[in-house]
């Protein structure tokens, strides 16, 4: 499964990398009333900062406006807000991988397992990967707002797109908390009984890969449905799409603990939505292997020919 680009790019991500952006993350909720929940002046230093890291290696940049929904208008009156999209220079632009993450936190605290561990995950990879890879396929890297306000951001950029656009993207991944001190190893895409819970057909197909992926750093990973993330408006396009994520308030079974260790009845994410989601509450151990695994799936999708069953 592993082809050359995927081997480049496993061994160039790193989580001390990753770490480096959950740093300046936190940096940025502590100099803003402790979060970064959109709309914030946090949330905007956020899109400053990934803006920022993402130009510095070179990449083309936007921050495609969405609408706020009346009950979250900003306490300034602000009734939009910024998304930030990339994509590679290199890759058939008639095919795309999309890969996100959202980028605010709740109000309750800085949000760094929720979801900057998503936020450092693709900062990492893109910065890794570089803006014009050896790619067949074109990479696009999506960092939304107002997830945590009904994912705002991401239906916002997907309504906004035209029926070609929508109709370029091969899959979506959505990367939602991948760093719990307590995580699991879960995979969404093709679980479940219809498509908001199972994905389009070619969901499993995606999953699928991340599945592996995630096995080859020494983990059994457990398939879950959708739970009504960023990626939904992606599957309500009828765009296959996957997700991976830890676990948040839910408490790990006695089979997991088998497989993954720990102790049944632990919660995975005890400082979930709250002030405690710090630096300090990052899994390393946890964050690797799903970067690396997020990191040969995004490579597997960029260079491959076949298409999604």
């Amino acid at each position: 499964m592993d082809g050359q680009l995927g081997r480049q790019l496993k061994d160039a991500v790193t989580d001390a990398g990753a770490l480096v952006h959950l740093q300046e993350l936190q940096t940025i909720a502590d100099s803003n009333g402790g979060n970064r929940a959109s709309p914030s002046p946090g949330y905007l230093a956020s899109v400053e900062y990934v803006s920022g890291v993402l130009r510095a290696a070179g990449f083309e940049v936007e921050t495609p406006e969405y609408q706020l929904s009346r009950r979250h208008v900003g306490a300034d009156g602000r009734t939009t807000l910024p998304n930030v999209v990339t994509q590679t220079r290199t890759g058939d632009p008639a095919h795309v991988v999309v890969i996100g993450a959202h980028l605010d936190s709740v109000e309750e605290g800085p949000g760094i397992v929720d979801d900057g561990s998503g936020v450092a995950t693709l900062l990492e990879i893109a910065t890794r990967l570089g803006p014009s890879p050896a790619v067949r396929n074109a990479v696009r890297f999506g960092f939304w707002g107002s997830e945590e306000t009904g994912a705002q951001g991401s239906t916002g950029y997907v309504t906004s797109l035209s029926d070609e656009a929508r109709g370029a993207i091969m899959l979506y991944l959505n990367v939602d908390m991948v760093a719990s001190p307590g995580g699991g190893y879960f995979v969404q895409g093709g679980t479940g009984d219809d498509a908001s819970s199972a994905g389009p057909p070619g969901s499993a197909a995606v999953g699928d890969v991340l599945a592996a992926q995630l096995a080859g750093t020494g983990v059994t990973p457990e398939r879950i449905k959708f739970v009504g993330d960023d990626e939904t408006p992606f599957v309500e396009a009828g765009i296959p799409s996957a997700g991976a994520e830890n676990g948040d308030s839910g408490r790990r079974t006695e089979e997991q603990a088998q497989a993954w260790g720990g102790h049944a009845g632990e919660v995975y994410d005890p400082c979930y939505h709250s002030a405690c989601d710090t630096i300090r509450n990052v899994n390393p151990v946890v964050l690797d292997r799903y970067l690396h695994a997020i990191a040969g799936t995004v490579a597997h999708f960029a260079t491959t020919t076949e298409p999604l069953p």
